[in-house]
Formats: C-alpha cells, sequence, structure tokens
C-alpha cells in the first residue's frame, strides 16, 4: 500500500477501544483528529508519548478528537492503558490490519537507532514503569506514524517517523487541534 499524503481521505477505522466503545473514524467528520499508529501496549517510548500529550492536554482545542492505534490485544491493551486515564481514544489493531493498510513500517535497524537515540527517554520510561514486555521482532520493529485530518476528512499531513521516537512535537500537535 502507498503511503499516505496530504489530500488522501482519512483511514477507514473501526476498532473496539479501551473504554469498551467501538471507535469509527466517520464519526469525527467535522472535527479534526490526530491519529498515531504507535507500536504495542508496553513500548516504553509509546507509553511516555502518551504520558507527555496527557501532561499537556490542556492546551489543546476542547474538541479534539486523538486516536492512538496499538498492535495488541484489546484486553492487554486496556489493562496496559489503565495508568494513563487517557483523555482521548485508544484503540487495538489486533490483526495488524489497519497498520498494513496505512504502510506502517517495521524496520528493527530503525528500532535500535531510536533506542540509541534517546537513552534519556528510555531510562525516564524505565523509571516510570514502562518496560516493553514483549521480545518480538515483529513488534519491537514497528515505526511510528502520526496523521492530522482535517475537518473534511482529509489528511494535512501524514508523518512517518524515522525510528521509535521521532514524532510531530507536541506543539504542532497543539497547534492543529486549535486551528492553526
Amino acid at each position: 500500500m502507498p503511503r499516505l499524503t496530504p489530500g488522501n481521505p482519512a483511514p477507514k477505522l473501526e476498532l473496539r477501544a479501551t473504554d469498551g466503545t467501538l471507535f469509527k473514524m466517520s464519526d469525527h467528520l467535522g472535527k479534526r483528529v490526530i491519529l498515531t499508529f504507535f507500536r504495542f501496549s508496553s513500548c516504553p517510548f509509546c507509553n511516555v508519548r502518551i504520558n507527555r500529550i496527557i501532561k499537556r492536554w490542556n492546551e489543546f482545542a476542547d474538541d479534539t478528537v486523538m486516536v492512538g492505534v496499538f498492535y495488541a490485544k484489546i484486553g492487554e491493551l486496556t489493562k496496559r492503558m489503565k495508568k494513563h486515564n487517557a483523555p482521548f481514544h485508544i484503540v487495538a489493531d489486533e490483526s495488524f490490519e489497519h497498520f498494513a493498510q496505512n504502510s506502517v513500517m517495521k524496520s528493527f535497524g530503525r528500532f535500535l537507532l531510536g533506542t540509541l537515540r534517546s537513552p534519556l527517554t528510555f531510562i525516564q520510561a524505565t523509571l516510570k514503569g514502562y518496560l516493553p514486555m514483549t521480545l518480538s521482532p515483529g513488534k519491537l520493529s514497528i515505526i511510528p506514524v502520526d496523521i492530522l485530518i482535517d475537518e473534511q476528512g482529509l489528511v494535512v499531513k501524514a508523518h512517518y517517523c524515522k525510528d521509535t521516537v521521532d514524532h510531530i512535537s507536541i506543539d504542532e500537535l497543539i497547534a492543529f487541534s486549535n486551528g492553526s
């Protein structure tokens, strides 16, 4: 599948959320959506990223729709995400289907690069108790993707991360949510 680019329609998602609901992308037409394909439920870098976003959530527009997609079983994901109490949608793609449809890459080299490039983030994650509970190369090698979607349901920006810690800055996510 080709990568998403500006002007493409938003990915069609219907996935189980950790709050027990069914998240449907189509229900959010008319709102700005921040969509991130994270990695696996115990990914230290993903959990630190979620923690950092939550700490700044009050800066996002009140009607911001954010959804984090994880390659995980819904039961496992719900258990892992309880500590966050995220004010946004966390959903499980149990089959990797939506990751594949949206050209989410796997690269063990880029996984290693992210780990080596951000030892302080890894230490911070460890101190917060975010320990990777998998050694599966298929999960470890997933490289995240951040996607900004406008009110018409079109991709504004698709950031295919260089490694496991490269994301659109939280400042840019906040600006996007506020209409900038």
